[in-house]
């Protein structure tokens, strides 16, 4: 439910990959049927799985208190008709950045993603929020009756033949597993939504979901652009929860008017920036911009342009990773005061013997503590 993938704990990989959702573009495909009052396979299969999902975690205690805490405040404000799940908040110690929900209200947060939450409240929310809002839906059985659906040829048949004879036909699995594609990932863009507003009711501001997008979005949890993605990657859940965002903010504006005395506190700083730019200049030089957007900030933040051959190793809880040995990088700080801010960075055509060429990697926008608020890799070098 909540990330990249799906989770497989020991247990036969086609039963979960229908039973787990990983922290899951809006396109106009058929809608499933709906969930027939009959249909129970859901908590059923939940029921089978829950003592090997049980064996597998461990209670949150301890670092993972906060996360306890959230959770109860939280199933304050799901709708009555989820009174009947098993709510459990759980711990999977095994340093990886997923949660993912069972049916039946089971919540299993991966020790990593635990680690990065840490004590704040609006981090853990953000988490939550998501899962709990898939469990709601009854995500997993509307997932399931629309692989059935599609499994039946809806909408995924090719007719043969000329016209005036009896047709033909053969399953296009290409086009269904686009439909699968983009219907999962609406469900994570729904999740989205209703886990926000849950989150507004319950006193944590909406963008620590942005906020933890970006967070591991930097620690290089990439999302996928595929046709196929089961999940949105974080450029798509920006652009698609601007509007989500701005309703759930003001539901936390009317409930909580002084920010700072809600459960969650002051809300955290956060950068939407958009795919550098690269373009070439006269004199022999080039200009790599990069548009942003900042919200809740006091002060300044950094934006970081570096050459980097170990881009790819994660990063400690949100810090900028320290350079290899022959890496570079230039700073600019920035007030970030219009919501159309572009850093300009101004650069040498590295093409001398003196001056090797390099190639620009990554932009990273950090605080004031080093913290990677965003990150964005670059398009391609100047050459």
């Amino acid at each position: 439910m909540l990330l990249l993938r799906v989770k497989r704990i020991r247990i036969h990989s086609f039963t979960l990959l229908l039973f787990l959702f990983a922290l899951s573009a809006v396109g106009q495909i058929p809608a499933p049927p709906e969930i027939p009052n009959s249909f129970k396979l859901d908590m059923q299969t939940a029921a089978r799985l829950r003592p090997q999902l049980m064996a597998d975690s461990e209670p949150p205690g301890g670092r993972y208190s906060t996360g306890e805490l959230v959770f109860k405040r939280l199933l304050q404000f799901v709708p009555s008709s989820a009174a009947s799940f098993k709510w459990q908040l759980r711990i999977v110690d095994n340093d990886q950045l997923n949660a993912y929900a069972s049916p039946d209200g089971g919540i299993y947060v991966e020790s990593g993603l635990g680690g990065i939450a840490g004590q704040s409240a609006g981090l853990w929310a953000a988490i939550l929020s998501h899962e709990i809002a898939h469990v709601v839906r009854r995500d997993w059985a509307r997932r399931y009756l629309y692989q059935k659906y599609l499994e039946r040829g809806g909408g995924s048949r090719i007719v043969l033949g000329d016209p005036g004879l009896p047709p033909d036909t053969w399953f296009d699995s290409e086009k269904a597993s686009a439909d699968m594609g983009r219907f999962c990932r609406q469900l994570e863009l729904i999740s989205d939504r209703d886990g926000l507003m849950m989150m507004a009711r319950a006193g944590y501001h909406p963008d620590f979901v942005p906020a933890l997008h970006h967070l591991l979005h930097a620690q290089g949890v990439a999302g996928s652009k595929s046709l196929y993605a089961m999940h949105p990657c974080w450029e798509e859940r920006d652009q698609e929860l601007t509007r989500a965002y701005t309703e759930a903010s003001i539901e936390f504006e009317h409930r909580w008017r002084e920010w700072y005395s809600s459960p969650g506190g002051n809300p955290p700083v956060v950068v939407f920036a958009n795919e550098p730019t690269v373009k070439k200049v006269s004199g022999g030089r080039w200009q790599i911009q990069v548009p942003m957007r900042c919200e809740n900030l006091v002060g300044a933040v950094e934006v970081v342009l570096r050459s980097d051959a170990q881009r790819n190793e994660t990063m400690r809880l949100g810090k900028l990773p320290d350079k290899g040995d022959n890496a570079s990088e230039v700073r600019q700080l920035t007030g970030c005061t219009s919501p159309t801010t572009t850093v300009t960075f101004p650069l040498m055509d590295g093409t001398s013997q003196h001056q090797p060429q390099t190639h620009w990697t990554d932009i990273y926008v950090v605080d004031a503590w080093g913290s990677v608020l965003a990150r964005e890799d670059m398009p391609k070098s100047p050459r």
